[in-house]
């Protein structure tokens, strides 16, 4: 044998050896890898629910008008900040204060006049005294002639004439009595604040004012201007799209899991999220609070017929909301549409689902003070107008018969 041969018979064991050895060393490795991979399974990733189809969302208050008018004065624009009760959008108010200047005198001479009723009152109660008072008196006088009659002191015609007198005075007390009935029938229980005349020529006050007032449009939450519109000088009618506000104080996000995946979600679920916009260094906290009611695709413009039979199965998707810190929210801003990934812990499932989720009340106080001020301008004009703002106290219904 050659010395060439010898040598390649030498290297052939060696390099058998060491590919045995590697191959070992493979197999252990795919092994371990399994046996971890199998162990982080088992203690954390099936615990966790991940997407990352989710998006910040949150509310997009409309501001629009309910009065027609032409825009004198924008004070906001796209970007800038405004507080709840700001004025966004100024309206002509020129028209309305005409007619709420109107409105304001209807209500001032209807308070006079419901004022001159109650005064009536002691005119057509003195009144009927009087005649009370004129039958009494007929009434003595046929008594007397009545009486000195068998004496032939008086005649019969003076007896006739006497209880003609009585029926006059008679008839006059009743007429009086009438009149006072009737115009109590116009004010019996009831003041000149409550009288329905003056409380329907208040109504009228009252929406001129707020149709004055809804000239100024108020901010009714705190937020961000958004898809401002509206130009000076353009005629607004009711309804009309004028600007939005978003408060960024209140968003969420809205995470896009698939069907397979909410087995074990549940509201109050623990949540980690991480945002685009600041890298995965930065984690946001939130938690479950309820899931869609149905599918994007069931609630989609054109959803899918599969009924006709024509169809690919595909894996749904259902919105599930998510509530984040507002203390992070503070710190970290969102704004609407940025992208999220969300991390759920589904390792304790005893909480709720559709039937206990918590509802969420959204409501505003800038409008209250409209009516209150219609109110307060009211009972101002009544005062200077009814003189002691109340109505004179009940009077006893008088007699209106009396006996011959």
């Amino acid at each position: 044998m050659s010395h060439t041969q010898q040598t390649a018979a030498s290297v052939k064991p060696k390099s058998n050896g060491k590919r045995k050895r590697m191959m070992t060393l493979l197999v252990i490795v795919i092994l371990i890898a399994a046996v971890a991979y199998g162990l982080y399974y088992l203690l954390v990733a099936r615990f966790h629910e991940a997407t990352d189809d989710a998006y910040v969302n949150g509310n997009v208050v409309q501001i629009t008008p309910q009065v027609t008018g032409t825009v004198i004065a924008v004070n906001a624009d796209d970007t800038q900040t405004v507080k709840a009760g700001d004025p966004l959008i100024m309206l002509d108010p020129a028209d309305a204060r005409v007619a709420l200047q109107q409105a304001e005198a209807n209500l001032a001479q209807t308070v006079r006049q419901v004022r001159g009723l109650f005064a009536n009152d002691n005119q057509y109660q003195a009144q009927v005294a009087v005649r009370q008072s004129d039958l009494s008196r007929a009434q003595d006088d046929l008594r007397r002639r009545m009486t000195v009659a068998q004496t032939g002191a008086v005649s019969q015609e003076e007896i006739s004439h006497a209880r003609d007198a009585v029926k006059s005075a008679q008839a006059a007390l009743d007429a009086a009595g009438q009149q006072f009935a009737s115009n109590r029938a116009l004010t019996a229980n009831t003041t000149i604040p409550s009288h329905p005349n003056v409380q329907a020529a208040a109504a009228k006050v009252r929406d001129a004012y707020l149709a004055n007032a809804r000239n100024t449009l108020p901010a009714p939450v705190t937020g961000y201007v958004a898809k401002r519109s509206v130009q000076v000088g353009q005629r607004v009618s009711p309804g009309t799209p004028l600007m939005a506000i978003v408060p960024l104080n209140a968003v969420w996000v809205d995470a896009n899991f698939k069907e397979v995946q909410l087995k074990h979600m549940r509201i109050g679920q623990p949540v980690k999220l991480t945002a685009d916009v600041y890298g995965s260094s930065l984690a946001f906290h939130g938690k479950v609070v309820g899931f869609s009611a149905g599918t994007g695709s069931a609630f989609s413009l054109l959803p899918a017929q599969n009924a006709t039979g024509n169809w690919i199965k595909v894996v749904q998707r259902l919105p599930v909301r998510i509530a984040l810190d507002p203390q992070e929210l503070e710190k970290h801003p969102l704004r609407i549409g940025l992208s999220m990934q969300a991390d759920v812990t589904i390792k304790s499932d005893n909480g709720g689902e559709l039937g206990n989720a918590p509802n969420t009340v959204y409501q505003t106080s800038v409008f209250d003070r409209y009516g209150d001020e219609a109110d307060a301008e009211i009972a101002r004009i009544i005062a200077n107008n009814a003189g002691t703002g109340a109505a004179p106290k009940a009077h006893a219904q008088p007699a209106t018969a009396a006996s011959n």
